[in-house]
């Protein structure tokens, strides 16, 4: 059986639409959109099919993102990426599932993605991780050369001055998730304050959905250090916390009467926590369906 030419392309358009997007809800919507317009067009007028396919994804995240910024500037409380599962905790059919470029999928990466333009993204996206000559780029964003290498470096040089100097390797990152972990919920006080950077800030995401989700970010060893034990006190019993890897990181998984209610990632840099991005909005968890995992587990005891 002859297998669509689409489908050699399909992972990669949807790793490009999820990273514009930061949604893997839309990024499919945009890869299907992408595959009708194919369909429909005659096989005879496209000369380069990868170039066609990342042309019309390209323009369709531009038309996304354009809605998206109204629906994001009446959000409530700070807007996360929607988290992925990667790794072995991945559906065997997930087109992210063996990355191998972790940090482009990080949520710290992808939320200093949201600081660029749509265009300086799309720029800096195909020629810093998809590998695209500048030739392509041009014919792509109907930009000329000399526009996209200065598109390129400027957002190249932005995301440089904001990216973590010294980032943890995925081990000392996981070690940092256990670490944490056991400190919580020991009540170490001491021990928290020392895992945490002295400007540690906090975002949560609860889309205005989520009792308790805090909507401003909370900034600060000490106030994020008691945030951390109000919310561990109100937890319910019985609340599990399962080390996982989501967005090619370690990350934790929580589940509240076996059902998902966060994904939290811990961004290390050096030997302390940095900061921390609680996606806890239902709508952002909806298509998670993630069995227990083998690995770490805590669960909140009376």
């Amino acid at each position: 059986m002859q297998t669509d030419p689409f489908e050699e392309y399909r992972s990669l358009l949807f790793a490009m639409a999820y990273r514009m997007m930061g949604s893997a809800m839309e990024a499919e919507d945009i890869v299907q959109e992408a595959y009708l317009r194919y369909r429909a067009t005659p096989p005879e007028s496209i000369r380069t099919l990868k170039s066609y396919l990342t042309t019309i994804v390209h323009h369709l995240c531009l038309d996304y993102l354009k809605s998206a910024q109204a629906r994001r500037e009446n959000y409530v409380g700070p807007w996360l990426p929607e988290p992925i599962i990667t790794g072995d905790g991945a559906s065997l059919l997930s087109p992210l599932r063996q990355t191998t470029d972790r940090e482009s999928i990080s949520m710290a990466f992808l939320v200093l993605l949201e600081s660029l333009s749509a265009l300086e993204r799309a720029v800096f996206l195909l020629r810093e991780v998809f590998d695209y000559e500048y030739t392509e780029i041009a014919q792509i964003t109907g930009r000329d050369e000399a526009a996209c290498r200065q598109l390129f470096s400027r957002a190249k040089k932005h995301i440089s001055e904001h990216r973590p100097r010294f980032p943890a390797s995925p081990e000392a990152h996981a070690k940092m998730v256990g670490r944490f972990m056991e400190a919580c919920l020991a009540g170490n006080m001491d021990g928290i304050m020392s895992l945490l950077a002295e400007d540690v800030t906090v975002w949560s995401d609860g889309g205005g959905k989520v009792t308790g989700a805090a909507r401003q970010p909370i900034q600060g060893r000490e106030k994020v250090a008691h945030a951390l034990f109000r919310q561990l006190s109100n937890a319910p019993e019985g609340t599990t916390f399962e080390a996982i890897e989501a967005n090619g990181l370690p990350a934790l998984l929580i589940r509240i009467k076996e059902q998902i209610a966060a994904v939290i990632t811990l961004e290390v840099e050096g030997d302390f926590i940095r900061a921390a991005r609680n996606v806890a909005n239902p709508d952002k968890l909806a298509r998670l369906k993630l069995s227990s995992t083998p690995g770490q587990k805590w669960i909140i005891k009376p």
